[in-house]
Order: structure tokens, then C-alpha cells, then sequence
């Protein structure tokens, strides 16, 4: 067997949705804000993780590693902590799109 091509390295990316750009998706924007924990639940099942698992640091880190989004567990803790509901809703938006452009990983 002849290689022809060296496997490229994965390149990080960031998120597709800034962390309050919560009008991109209004839907997921209010899911966020009036029922954070269905919307965890929601985040969870799209990443085959238990709805127990909870919307905080944990998860996100999780995320950010499967997709290589630059980061940190420090990053990921003070943006559960100050503000988990956008968080959850960035992460929301993110899995949408990944599903909607075939690149979600289970």
C-alpha cells in the first residue's frame, strides 16, 4: 500500500456563536432562559451523556476537547459559573450547527 497524502493535523476552531450572541437563536435563547434545565437535558442527549450530567464546567470542557475549541478548564468553570445560561445556550447553537452541517461527533 502506497501513501500518497499525510494526514492533515486537526486544526482548533472556535464556537460557531459567541458566548451572548443569544439572538441568533431564539428558540434555544428562551429554552435557556425559561427552562435551563430541559435545555441541559438537551445538551446532554446530543452528546450521549447522561441529563444528570449537569450544564456546568464538566460538560463544556468535555465539548471543547471533542472539538478542539481552544480553552481551558479555568475558561470553562468562570463562564459556568458567571453565566451558565448563555453558556448552555453557546453550546445549544453549536450542536445545531454542527448537526445541520453533518460534523457533530457522538
Amino acid at each position: 500500500m502506497e501513501v500518497t497524502s499525510q494526514p492533515t493535523a486537526f486544526e482548533p476552531q472556535d464556537f460557531h456563536s459567541g458566548l451572548m450572541s443569544c439572538c441568533d437563536d431564539v428558540g434555544v435563547c428562551c429554552c435557556g432562559l425559561f427552562c435551563l434545565p430541559c435545555l441541559g437535558c438537551s445538551i446532554a442527549c446530543d452528546m450521549n451523556e447522561c441529563c444528570l450530567c449537569g450544564l456546568g464546567m464538566p460538560i463544556r470542557s468535555v465539548y471543547r476537547t471533542k472539538y478542539n475549541i481552544p480553552g481551558s478548564m479555568c475558561t470553562d468553570f468562570m463562564v459556568a459559573y458567571c453565566c451558565m445560561s448563555c453558556a448552555a445556550c453557546q453550546m445549544k447553537r453549536d450542536i445545531k450547527i454542527r448537526k445541520t452541517n453533518g460534523t457533530l461527533k457522538l
